[in-house]
């Protein structure tokens, strides 16, 4: 909980807290992408998704992300006066544009890998709290394990399959490296990198594709739907927001450019993800003995930051922590937390 040394854990300087290897449910959901990698593996995976996803290539997506949008928005004339389960429709749409976003011209394809992932995430959740001893799932397997077994390997399939389809599209057209700009394309073309050290293996871009799906539709779709939940509460702060879309855009469709000068909104998404983090708490290993402040940490000690509890001291956000005030974040997230430099953590999350 200590700012300090919350800032010393995340920037690593000595490279001696890793990440937390994923186990079980967990590895068979996310893979080895990005989040769990470490190094030279990390640094290589890190710039294949800063180049499909810089500013210019976001920019041709959001046409996209707002027809889906409009299609859900179009259904939800429907339940005019009733109740809607927002958090089921903001997956589904997250789904839509992850899966148009990453997997381009295999956009079919991709959403039924994602209808897959969501199975799957169905048994980490069941079985998050099942303690088995050592090694027994290796002699019997519980009926959640030989099903989560199929659909891994269901997903693993389909996307090799995918990837063999580009491959082949790019030899019939005689241009070797022409996969696509999407996501998808970025990472074949790293994977038939001749150069060894240059390129990455088939495992490695099946659980790229895993973990960028599991996490930016899981983290969107909170946010999404607790930032609607807090706005129907709050309509003041709801007429705040509509009075400044309807001040930029009007009745046209928003741009690029325009999204960024959105303040109030700004305000608003970084106090839901102030009040309700995506992610609860980060976790590291200590890969050998250290000291950390005062305290001296063991090799192979878990360290965790809890998300969720510094995000409500009082310390760092006053006596009204627990309320719904985007006004906070008027001049900045550095202002809002008194220039603590816990600040940082915040600034992760709204950057991811």
């Amino acid at each position: 909980m200590e700012p300090e040394l919350c800032k010393e854990i995340l920037n690593n300087k000595d490279r001696v807290y890793i990440k937390k290897k994923p186990q079980g449910y967990v590895k068979k959901l996310v893979g080895n992408g990005l989040g769990t990698t470490e190094g030279e593996r990390w640094t290589k995976l890190r710039k294949v998704t800063n180049h499909a996803f810089h500013g210019e290539s976001l920019k041709f997506m959001i046409p996209e992300m707002i027809a889906s949008a409009e299609t859900m928005l179009e259904g939800w004339k429907n339940h005019e006066g009733k109740e809607i389960e927002v958090y089921e429709q903001f997956r589904l749409l997250t789904s839509e544009v992850i899966s148009r976003t990453a997997f381009g011209s295999s956009y079919l394809e991709g959403k039924n890998i994602f209808e897959n992932m969501v199975k799957l995430s169905f048994f980490l959740v069941k079985n998050s709290s099942t303690i088995l001893f050592p090694g027994f799932s290796k002699f019997i397997k519980t009926s959640d394990e030989v099903e989560s077994e199929k659909l891994e390997k269901a997903i693993y399939n389909s996307i090799v399959e995918i990837v063999k389809k580009r491959e082949e599209l790019a030899i019939m057209s005689g241009e070797d490296d022409s996969f696509g700009s999407d996501f998808l394309g970025l990472l074949i073309r790293v994977h038939d990198d001749a150069n060894e050290n240059q390129g990455i293996s088939i495992d490695d871009l099946v659980g790229e594709c895993k973990s960028f799906y599991f996490a930016g539709q899981e983290t969107t779709t909170t946010l999404l739907s607790w930032t609607v939940f807090l706005l129907a509460h709050h309509t003041d702060w709801q007429e705040e927001a509509r009075k400044e879309v309807l001040q930029l855009f009007g009745q046209q469709t928003s741009d690029p450019d325009g999204l960024n000068k959105l303040k109030i909104m700004s305000m608003i998404i970084n106090e839901c993800l102030r009040l309700y983090p995506p992610v609860l708490n980060i976790v590291r290993i200590a890969k050998r003995e250290v000291k950390l402040g005062k305290l001296i940490v063991p090799a192979n000690v878990e360290v965790h930051i809890p998300t969720l509890a510094l995000h409500h001291e009082p310390l760092f956000w006053g006596q009204d922590v627990q309320l719904f005030k985007p006004e906070r974040f008027s001049e900045g997230v550095a202002k809002a937390t008194n220039n603590n430099i816990y600040r940082c953590l915040l600034t992760l999350w709204n950057g991811a």
